[in-house]
């Protein structure tokens, strides 16, 4: 049997995927296993409860709060919030763990619960599987004052944006910045506490009616904010995903600035104030060879981990390291949060733009991105992928013929039913027959 959470929660189709019982079981499961240490000690376990603004949020988050209350956990209900506001709030009001709905950058129709442990940390694996097994054996439920309460708590995003302000290091009077947030969690938050640090705020995909979320706006969809950027004059853009935890940027020209240029951005200026701890960057083998190579060259080394911020985070709290993320945007900055946050990113980002009085363009060209082709393959059994020998028989073929001038993965996602095809070479039309003929071994191989 397949595992149920992926590399960032569960996720699937909201009323088919992800139902109702399926969301409230796993909340009774989770206060079971989160709660755990708050009942060793006497104390009645606390939650804090958010979502983007999909419409199957509304009755998902309803069932993972009543799942909570019904299993004797105080629950905070803080609404419609970024990922990375949820994380925050965990550790900030002193909660043992938090529960986010939201399926990030996937389409409105699917949805997702992932978790926070106490401090606002993404859980291990082992407490996931733990979380799954007790799936269909729920705990004895509690009666009469040990049931949990409901608090609707709408002061977190103002304890949000407080703390946001309180981390960027300059203010930004004088820079005009289109934000996107793909009509989801951030659509009220990035604007207000840009607009708060002195920017001039143009705003774009920020009127969710929950169904728009990620439907032509946001980090996946760049079109209208590129144009935006062009239109308004403006010095920067920034676009979100639906959850925020994201973020990817545009030049006045609109050109796009992708995460491994955002970290290679952000390595370049902290290593200069001595905040890079050990001189290194934690990226995902997802990044582009392009910036560990301009790494090598600013002195910064690259450690590289499998796909997903959570393994990002998990070497970053392992080694102590301060700054990683991924390619997608998604970007984590250890001395402020404990998970990638878009906002934050963006900030920091137009902070440096004014610190230094450079383009983002100019600060971008730290690195150079080699061609990259990257192709999802739909109808195959990605589980088959890593083990089928003709299929790494063909990966090394093309490594060998790269030589060395570029590089192959392939991976099957977290996140979604795909293989995923990526070539890097020295010509986009080089990555691109290597890439081609690998997705015909993949088919020939793995078709369903």
């Amino acid at each position: 049997m397949a595992r149920l959470f992926g590399t960032d929660g569960v996720r699937g189709l909201a009323n088919v995927d992800i139902t109702a019982d399926l969301a409230m079981r796993l909340a009774m499961s989770a206060a079971t296993v989160l709660g755990r240490g708050a009942r060793e000690a006497g104390r009645k376990p606390k939650a804090v409860v958010g979502r983007d603004p999909r419409a199957s949020g509304e009755f998902l988050s309803a069932a993972v709060i009543a799942g909570l209350a019904s299993s004797g956990v105080d629950v905070h209900d803080v609404g419609v919030l970024p990922t990375p506001a949820v994380a925050f709030l965990t550790a900030d009001m002193d909660a043992h763990f938090g529960v986010m709905l939201s399926a990030s950058h996937n389409a409105m129709p699917d949805n997702g619960i992932k978790f926070f442990a106490l401090g606002g940390h993404k859980l291990p694996d082992a407490l996931e599987d733990e979380i799954e097994a007790g799936l269909d054996s729920p705990a004895p439920l509690p009666t009469g004052a040990q049931i949990g309460r409901v608090h609707q708590n709408r002061a977190g995003q103002a304890r949000y944006v407080a703390h946001l302000l309180e981390a960027i290091p300059n203010r930004l009077d004088g820079l005009t910045v289109v934000i996107d947030g793909a009509h989801g969690a951030a659509s009220s938050v990035s604007p207000e506490v840009f607009r708060l640090a002195g920017a001039e705020v143009i705003e774009i995909g920020t009127e969710p009616d929950g169904l728009n979320i990620n439907d032509g706006y946001g980090s996946t969809h760049l079109t209208h904010l590129k144009d935006a950027v062009i239109r308004r004059g403006a010095h920067l853009g920034i676009a979100h995903d639906g959850d925020a935890d994201r973020c990817l940027a545009v030049d006045a020209e609109g050109n796009e600035v992708d995460g491994d240029q955002i970290m290679g951005i952000l390595a370049v200026d902290m290593k200069s104030r001595g905040a890079l701890h050990e001189d290194t960057l934690v990226a995902t083998v997802m990044s582009n060879l392009g910036l560990i190579q301009a790494m090598e060259r600013e002195g910064i080394k690259v450690k590289q981990t499998g796909v997903g911020d959570r393994y990002v985070l998990e070497e970053m709290r392992r080694s102590g390291h301060t700054l990683g993320g991924e390619q997608s945007g998604h970007v984590i900055m250890l001395e402020h949060g404990t998970t990638g946050d878009g906002v934050l990113t963006g900030l920091m980002l137009a902070a440096r733009m004014v610190a230094t009085g450079r383009t983002i363009a100019d600060l971008g060209t730290v690195m150079t991105r080699l061609p990259q082709v990257l192709i999802n393959v739909k109808g195959v059994d990605k589980a088959r992928v890593e083990s089928d020998e003709h299929v790494q028989a063909a990966v090394a073929e093309a490594g060998v013929r790269l030589n060395g001038s570029g590089r192959v993965l392939l991976r099957k996602s977290g996140t979604e039913p795909v293989v995923r095809v990526m070539v890097e070479a020295a010509t986009k039309d080089d990555a691109q027959l290597v890439a081609d003929r690998l997705v015909e071994v993949v088919k020939e191989r793995l078709t369903l």
